[in-house]
């Protein structure tokens, strides 16, 4: 090919720009040098020293892991319900897109500062002149030519002001910040699950208890109507046995509804459609066992350890870089724009030196007349800026209020069930006592029939309370933010059946070795138990397009800091 001086040059101003533009050592003043608007740094947030409850026993003020919190409670049960609602949550399938999506978009803003407009372009033509556009007829050349043309288009805007650079902030801060969304959604996912699985076991003790007092009641109807009938009572007594006892039967339905429907809320949770869980849940167990104590660290433990917390400060921080954007557009854009381009008129000759083309050269924008607008958007970006770190300093207010309301519930909840225990110890000595005192003849129907209806009620608050202590302690988990590391946890663990034997780098002690998290170590945690199969999904589990990565690992490989 033949090249002229003219040719070269403009190859070579063209390879420029194009250097220029992706060079990494070239570019690293636009990238880290002059930016407008401010420099982010995270505000202060009001934490208290201590918990109120600090000096209790019960409360350990000290670090510990809590990435599989709810192994405290012993159920295997509780354990397979966790795992299975953590492959197959819907809501937490549609966080993680959210930071599929979120990662798109930064890659689209970092990608804005290489050449903004890059193409390839190409075109044929045939053209004809008119007769008439000249004088006399007279046309200085060819009336009609073809004219063939192949060439390359590049325009890059210099980030001078780094409003480029501010956007590529903005969008590394909204991936954080969804990222820390997967993990509060994981959170409550884990605590729903908990809350559920345990009022279900309370739901299912209230329906033993009430049952059992109906079987009762109807004996002693039973025992009244023979004595009806051998003229030793009234009909008085009677009719007073039958309406207690409807009064009992009438509190069945209402806890096997109240079943029914956290069943159903439970089936949501783990992504499938509601139906009869009993193979699942296996035999009839008691009310999930908490233990006496609870650790929760410090207060200020949860600026890290909180997501919901985390989220908002790194909402703030996108926020923040929003506002150079806006500032920005004070200052004109300044770009270079390049062309290179083969044009000849018979096709044969398109790829001959002298059939080159080119142009380069800056340019610069500037929306000087709109200042106002431009100085209201800046205006606006700070309020919007000041109302996000308002957010997330009300988070952390919001997350200690929701330990220490945690705390005192599981604290004083204790307290209620020991003297709920007493009452129902006595009452039932009542009863016994004014039965026998009743079959004697020494008092009327009504001091049993009164007995009967406290056993009953104060039996019905135990069991609901010995509940509430295991969901008080299931709140002061999730209220600390626990459970969001076990998205750090080896896929192939997440798919281990019940009784699979640990891989075999598990050291001593059963402990699933977890990737290393930029937080500070806490010490090692119990053993967790291997996380079992996948409940059935009659619907299909939720899948990325075939050929993908799963999500778990997605979630799982990506850096939250």
């Amino acid at each position: 090919m033949d090249f002229s001086p003219r040719c070269v040059t403009a190859v070579v101003l063209a390879m420029t720009v194009c250097l220029l533009s992706g060079c990494g050592s070239t570019c690293q003043w636009w990238r880290n040098g002059f930016k407008v608007g401010p420099n982010y740094g995270r505000a202060p947030a009001p934490v208290a020293d201590a918990w109120i409850d600090a000096e209790n026993p019960a409360v350990k003020s000290e670090c510990t892991d809590y990435s599989y919190w709810w192994t405290v409670f012993n159920d295997p049960v509780l354990n397979e319900l966790i795992y299975t609602a953590y492959q197959q949550n819907l809501p937490l399938k549609q966080a993680g897109m959210r930071i599929l999506e979120a990662r798109a978009l930064r890659g689209i803003a970092a990608g804005n500062l290489f050449p903004q407009q890059q193409q390839g372009k190409g075109s044929f033509s045939r053209n004809k002149f008119s007769d008439n556009s000249y004088p006399f007829g007279t046309f200085p050349g060819n009336r009609e030519y073809d004219a063939w043309s192949v060439g390359f288009d590049a325009a890059w805007e210099l980030d001078i002001w780094g409003r480029l650079r501010r956007a590529v902030e903005s969008a590394d801060a909204n991936l954080d910040a969804q990222i820390e969304n997967y993990d509060d959604v994981l959170v409550i996912l884990q605590g729903e699950v908990a809350a559920t699985y345990i009022q279900m076991r309370t739901l299912e003790a209230r329906l033993v208890l009430m049952r059992k007092n109906v079987s009762l009641q109807q004996q002693a109807l039973a025992l009244i109507e023979r004595r009806f009938q051998g003229g030793v009572v009234g009909e008085l007594d009677v009719r007073q046995a039958k309406a207690i006892l409807a009064s009992t039967e009438s509190l069945v339905p209402a806890l096997e509804e109240g079943y029914r429907k956290t069943q159903n809320a439970l089936c949501v949770l783990l992504g499938i459609p509601p139906r009869d869980l009993q193979q699942e849940l296996g035999q009839l167990q008691a009310i999930p066992a908490a233990p006496p104590e609870v650790v929760v660290g410090i207060p200020a433990d949860l600026l890290r350890r909180r997501p919901d917390v985390r989220r908002a400060e790194r909402q703030a921080a996108a926020q923040s870089a929003r506002i150079g954007i806006a500032a920005a557009e004070f200052y004109p854009r300044i770009a270079i724009t390049g062309m290179i381009s083969l044009d000849a008129e018979q096709f044969t000759d398109i790829f001959r030196g002298n059939s080159m083309a080119g142009m380069i050269g800056p340019g610069f924008q500037w929306n000087i007349l709109n200042y106002g607008r431009i100085g209201n958007q800046v205006r606006a970006e700070e309020a919007r800026f000041t109302h996000a770190v308002l957010g997330y300093q009300n988070a952390v207010l919001m997350a200690n209020r929701e330990v220490e309301d945690a705390i005192v519930g599981f604290l004083r909840e204790q307290e209620r069930v020991k003297a709920l225990t007493r009452a129902v110890q006595e009452t039932d000595r009542a009863l016994k006592i004014s039965l026998r005192l009743y079959e004697e003849g020494a008092v009327d129907y009504q001091r049993v029939l009164d007995s009967q209806r406290a056993l009953v009620l104060q039996q019905d608050t135990l069991a609901e309370s010995q509940g509430k202590i295991a969901t008080n302690l299931v709140a002061v988990y999730k209220a600390v933010g626990g459970g969001w590391r076990m998205r750090y946890a080896p896929e192939t663990a997440l798919s281990m059946p019940m009784n699979a034997p640990l891989p075999e780098n598990t050291p001593a002690g059963g402990v699933i070795p977890l990737p290393a998290v930029p937080t500070p170590a806490p010490p090692a945690p119990p053993a967790p138990p291997a996380p079992p199969a996948a409940l059935p999904n009659t619907g299909g589990p939720a899948r990325l397009p075939s050929g993908g990565p799963s999500l778990v690992r997605m979630i799982s490989n990506t850096s939250t800091r």
